[in-house]
């Protein structure tokens, strides 16, 4: 799994500072831009206790709350960082589902309980809540698991590991390991076979909806 790095874009952009904020000389005044930036995170882990949870927000620009929340304690796969007017950052957890940066921290924490590393199904209701959609962190190897991917669905996996990795549970490249190319955080440690295929069902699951959806996706993107 092969995140393209997010071309940074900008409005109206005059230079950019050492924070990522994009800022224009508007009548002898520097004025803040909105602007997406290079993204500076791969996973973020929700960290706002108060609550118990944040909220989800449909852009970073003029935010409106989706009515989707994200649990304390459970991590994300992050896709573009960026900068409202105000200064304020924000992630994108996929497909426009956007975050304040204040109520994460960068990086996947093995103290969570419960983790979603992967942003929420682009084919699925966004962001759902922690209770419909968690991935259990283990330090301890999963001994035995069984795939019930069949038919199309196990030939759509199996098509995707084969350019992924050629099938190799012990292929390595970077972050990425295994027969999937899984982030290293995502397995948490245990790199077995049985493990490599529970998080690699539970992430196409997770943000695809299905291993056909993901092969579509990475034929027209070429990673998924």
């Amino acid at each position: 799994m092969k995140i393209k790095s997010i071309l940074v874009k900008s409005i109206a952009v005059a230079a950019m500072s050492v924070t990522g904020l994009v800022v224009a000389n508007n009548a002898g005044s520097n004025t803040a831009q909105a602007a997406i930036v290079q993204n500076d995170a791969s996973v973020v882990t929700v960290n706002y206790v108060s609550n118990n949870s944040i909220s989800v927000y449909n852009n970073y620009e003029n935010p409106v709350a989706t009515g989707q929340i994200l649990a304390s304690n459970t991590s994300w796969k992050v896709i573009k960082t960026a900068y409202d007017s105000k200064g304020h950052k924000w992630y994108d957890l996929g497909k426009d589902q956007w975050v304040r940066a204040k109520y994460v921290t960068i990086g996947h924490h093995a103290a969570a309980t419960q983790t979603q590393t992967t942003a929420p199904a682009s084919t699925q209701a966004p962001a759902q809540s922690q209770t419909q959609n968690t991935q259990t962190a283990s330090n301890t190897s999963a001994s035995s698991y069984t795939s019930n991917a069949s038919g199309s669905e196990a030939s759509a996996k199996a098509w995707i590991a084969n350019r992924e990795s050629g099938g190799s549970y012990s292929a390595s490249n970077g972050q990425y390991v295994g027969k999937y190319q899984l982030s290293a955080s995502y397995l948490n440690g245990d790199y077995s076979a049985a493990n490599q295929e529970r998080v690699a069902d539970n992430y196409v699951k997770s943000r695809y909806g299905s291993w056909s959806a993901a092969k579509s996706f990475w034929q027209a993107n070429g990673w998924y």
